[in-house]
């Protein structure tokens, strides 16, 4: 699996989504994923792909965690 962390400086940006920052996949991230899960599904993808879309998907799995924290947090700090 190629580590989460090797898309640290060139896969990820913060995008403002109602009033909060949240880590999301660059445009080139994202397409990159997209590629690699369809060569997934139709049976095509290399070993080495398949560490990559590990990677990829381990990273997905990182952001929803923290951008379900940031939400959690900024929600009850507007109500407190």
């Amino acid at each position: 699996m190629i580590e989460p962390s090797y898309w640290l400086e060139t896969g990820i940006k913060l995008e403002k989504v109602n009033n909060l920052n949240l880590f999301k996949f660059t445009e080139e991230l994202q397409a990159r994923s997209d590629e690699l899960l369809e060569r997934s599904k139709s049976g095509l993808i290399t070993p080495e792909e398949k560490a990559e879309l590990d990677g990829i998907s381990e990273l997905a799995q990182i952001f929803t965690y923290a951008n379900s924290v940031l939400a959690a947090e900024s929600k009850w700090f507007q109500t407190n």
